[in-house]
C-alpha cells in the first residue's frame, strides 16, 4: 500500500531473513538518504520504531 503526499507517505516493507529492510526510493529521495549515510533507529515499546538521519536526531535533542 502506498499513499504519497508532498511531504509524507505510507509504504510497507518486508524484513528479510537477516533482519534487513530496503528503504523505498520515495523515502530516500524525500529525506535525501544516500549510500553511506548514518541512520538512527529510535524505539518505544508502546509507540513503535522510527528511522532518523543522524543529523536530524541531534537537532531534535538540542531542542
Amino acid at each position: 500500500m502506498k499513499d504519497i503526499k508532498e511531504n509524507r507517505f505510507i509504504v510497507s516493507v518486508k524484513v528479510g531473513p537477516k533482519g534487513q529492510i530496503t528503504i523505498p526510493q520515495i523515502a530516500r529521495k524525500l529525506f535525501d538518504i544516500k549510500p553511506g549515510d548514518t541512520l538512527m533507529v529510535v524505539g518505544d515499546t508502546d509507540k513503535g520504531i522510527a528511522l532518523l538521519k543522524d543529523d536530524k536526531i541531534y537537532s531534535i535533542l538540542k531542542e
